[in-house]
């Protein structure tokens, strides 16, 4: 070893050594210009280490952050945190050794959580590998209906999705992803997989948008229509997210959500909702399909449940020996990770305690209110949508809505982008209506400092 690797390996490594030391082996140029204060940063209050400025947090570590930094109940909780030390002390594999920990993790999110009509269960790391088992779990089951149907070899290999849709980055994910960003899937194989218009609102909704979200949906549905009748037996699933993320928090109506589902099951085809992203109360609701009015047959879940998975429901039990009824034909090595499902089952309880699902339903109110505030006084400023917590806006072109970003860090808010042009919200469901209205102060500011399109053309 060098007296650097020697130095580095017995020493702490300093706040403003940590981009240098990261960048040796990491590609570093995309991350955020701070360096986190894990003990200072407080709720949405996020420290940086290295230069000392304070920042409020509107991204939740891509909505992964159900509480915000440092929770009272969290940290000063010393039962949980002889709980949470325990389950890391020692890697268990969850998958085929019982805990108590699991176990009271498992009751905890049955009560909080668990919708009676998803009673099947499995966790992995990973939101994408959420969703590789989710389509799995559907693939098994099309399959088998096919078997009884009388086909001799494997057929149902297939998933119908939607435009702008984000599922992952993985080997069936990529398949589905179709973002503005090109450069997270290019140049990866990719199956060739049905794939329809998303007929998502623009906001308000008047008699035009209403006219045209008719036939935007009656196209959508038209396609997937031509997708079963050019694909027959072939389609396991129909997957989306109801609010989809990063393809630009696109909203989609109840009526064409009902349709499709009854489109699917016509079709022996599973409904499989993605709420990685939109789960775990930030739409005033605990899953964002609950205040949809559709349940899906299996709804993938991650970022803000810590642990990752899938939750299934009753009509999986139409074919015998289905994966939930089947040991390892889905698993791995350390069924989701101990660790993550002890902080859960606190955070569950926290939720429960503290009516954090309620309060983002109020709270968000209050948040869409602030941003057709903004929309009135930046004319920029339009399509603002929300449920609960879960909001955006768009801007008029992406390098503009790029530029508001940066000047929003500038002002001291990190906030992030999804879409072609759109600005999204994710904060902790903790976020006061004081700590919404700062932060719309510094979006404000950040709106005002930087240049429209327009000034900068004529310019």
């Amino acid at each position: 070893m060098t007296e650097t690797d020697v130095a580095t390996a017995t020493h702490p490594i300093e706040a403003a050594d940590v981009r240098d030391v990261l960048s040796r082996h990491m590609l570093t140029k995309g991350m955020m210009r701070m360096v986190l204060d894990m003990d200072a940063s407080q709720g949405v209050r996020l420290k940086d280490k290295s230069g000392g400025e304070a920042y409020i947090d509107l991204f939740g570590f891509y909505a992964s952050s159900p509480l915000g930094m440092n929770h009272p109940k969290l940290a000063q909780d010393e039962a949980f945190r002889k709980r949470l030390m325990d389950a890391a002390l020692n890697k268990i594999t969850n998958s085929d050794v019982m805990t108590e920990h699991m176990a009271r993790f498992v009751d905890t999110f049955s009560r909080v959580g668990i919708p009676a009509y998803l009673p099947y269960t499995f966790f992995i790391s990973g939101g994408a590998l959420a969703i590789e088992n989710a389509l799995k779990a559907a693939f098994d089951w099309k399959v088998r209906k096919n078997f009884e149907k009388g086909y001799r070899r494997e057929v149902g290999h297939k998933v119908l999705h939607l435009d702008q849709a984000f599922h992952g980055r993985s080997g069936y994910t990529m398949s589905l992803t179709n973002t503005s960003d090109p450069r997270k899937t290019m140049y990866f194989p990719k199956f060739d997989w049905p794939r329809i218009t998303n007929p998502k609102i623009h906001f308000p909704i008047d008699e035009a948008e209403e006219e045209r979200l008719h036939k935007k949906e009656q196209q959508a549905l038209q396609q997937a229509k031509r997708a079963f009748h050019d694909n027959p037996d072939e389609i396991a699933a129909v997957i989306l997210e109801p609010i989809q993320g990063e393809g630009g928090d696109n909203h989609f109506r109840t009526s064409f959500l009902r349709d499709l589902k009854a489109l699917a099951h016509e079709n022996d085809a599973l409904l499989i909702f993605d709420e990685v992203q939109s789960g775990v109360g930030i739409t005033g609701k605990f899953w964002a399909h609950q205040s949809l009015g559709v349940a899906p047959d299996i709804m993938a879940f991650g970022k803000k449940t810590q642990v990752c998975g899938i939750l299934a429901g009753r009509k999986l039990d139409e074919v015998d020996g289905h994966v939930f009824q089947t040991t390892s034909r889905i698993n791995s090595t350390w069924g989701g990770n101990l660790v993550d499902m002890v902080r859960f089952d606190r955070i569950l309880e926290i939720i429960e305690e503290d009516e954090l699902v309620a309060h983002a339903d109020h709270a968000g109110t209050h948040l869409q209110e602030r941003l057709h505030d903004l929309s009135e006084a930046h004319g920029a400023v339009t399509n603002v949508r929300g449920r609960g917590l879960m909001c955006a806006f768009d801007l008029p072109t992406q390098s503009y809505r790029n530029a508001v970003l940066e000047q929003c860090f500038e002002e001291g808010v990190i906030i992030l982008g999804c879409g072609d042009a759109s600005v999204r919200f994710r904060s902790p469901l903790t976020i006061t209506t004081d700590e919404i209205d700062e932060g719309i102060e510094r979006i404000d500011a950040a709106l005002h400092a930087t240049p429209s399109p327009h000034t900068s053309h004529t310019a």
